[in-house]
């Protein structure tokens, strides 16, 4: 048995918050511009070969509950030439720290995925942590009763949300609210395990779910048409990004086998965008929801392996946010630029598409 079929049969973790979260200071501190990567020429055949040939085994951590990890599931399964361990984590497995929630295992990491919140988190303590990627984004959004007198964003003012606010869902609902000019002080924010939301909604015992799928999609279908919904776009979307550490990209052979690994996370998820049956499968079998609300809940990730173009500026936003929480001073934006790693993701485009195994 492979090790990356080891892990999965080891993978029905159970479902969660999300677990939790730089190369030199010349990278991105001119702007966010820089954060954008163009295809680069392809590098000779007989050198891009031994890259691929000579990669090794690499152990990739996430939350595999949740969607957004789906093209590591494909790159594992069906791209990368050598073992890949999927571990049940997050960035907190990259520098041997607790996980946000008792579920996260304490396992090493060669890199790891999360949301940017907690990758702003991990980094404080942690300063070489470095974001190499953003696989998936995840398009927020917020499901309400209109039986509570919820017509319109404003009239969340009073109302009880469910959400976990340390999140990157506690970000978005504070943006949401912001373009009302509410803020977290004009709600009630209810922490709540994720599967007890769209029931404590049908129940009343909320009046808003915030939070990623697919609990939203769930709280939605609970309440059936007495349900609301207000969507993110233009205001905030989650960045799925993966990491890894100046450590691991400094050694040579590490380095070598992430930079395949991007590549091979790139073209799974060119297979994911053209075609999810696979991915849908595997999401539902590591994180027990059923097939069908998989489906019903896919079309809310843009399934990406790139850039987006404004990384830095959601950090340095998200920063303030988060030390405004901690009573610290925010970092510079200078300071954030370094956490992120361009130079990867640059090596990855240059190889040619990995062949499908499987």
């Amino acid at each position: 048995m492979s090790a990356f079929n080891r892990a999965m049969s080891h993978g029905h973790a159970r479902r969660r918050g999300r677990g939790v979260l730089l190369a030199g200071i010349s990278l991105l501190l001119a702007g966010t511009s820089a954060c954008t990567q163009t295809d680069t020429p392809v590098a000779s055949a007989s050198a891009t070969s031994a890259t691929v040939a000579q990669a090794g085994p690499i152990r990739a951590f996430g939350n595999l509950t949740v969607f957004e990890f789906a093209p590591l599931f494909i790159a594992a399964e069906s791209y990368y030439p050598a073992p890949v361990t999927i571990g049940r984590g997050s960035v907190a497995n990259l520098v041997g720290e607790p996980g946000a929630t008792p579920d996260d295992s304490s396992a090493p990491a060669d890199i790891a995925t999360n949301a940017e919140t907690q990758a702003l988190r991990y980094s404080l303590r942690n300063p070489d942590m470095r974001i190499v990627m953003t696989v998936t984004e995840g398009l927020y959004r917020i499901v309400a009763r209109k039986s509570a007198g919820i017509n319109s964003l404003a009239d969340l003012k009073g109302k009880r949300i469910a959400t976990i606010s340390v999140t990157s869902s506690g970000f978005f609902t504070q943006k949401m609210l912001k373009t009302v000019g509410l803020s977290s002080d004009d709600v009630t924010m209810v922490g709540m395990k994720l599967p007890d939301m769209p029931q404590a909604l049908a129940d009343r015992k909320v009046d808003a779910v915030a939070i990623w799928e697919p609990e939203v999609e769930r709280a939605a279908q609970a309440i059936g048409d007495d349900a609301i919904e207000f969507s993110g776009k233009g205001v905030y979307r989650e960045l799925f990004n993966l990491n890894t550490t100046a450590g691991a990209l400094a050694n040579p052979e590490m380095r070598r086998n992430i930079v395949v690994m991007v590549r091979a996370i790139i073209d799974a998820t060119q297979e994911v965008r053209r075609d999810p049956t696979r991915a849908q499968e595997l999401v539902a079998q590591n994180s027990g929801y059923p097939l069908e609300l998989v489906k019903q809940s896919w079309s809310h990730h843009n399934w990406l392996a790139d850039w987006t173009g404004d990384l830095l500026d959601v950090l340095e936003e998200e920063e303030a946010w988060l030390a405004k929480q901690d009573k610290r001073t925010p970092r510079t934006r200078a300071q954030l630029a370094t956490l992120i790693d361009t130079s990867v993701l640059e090596e990855a485009k240059a190889l040619p598409p990995l062949p499908k195994r499987k």
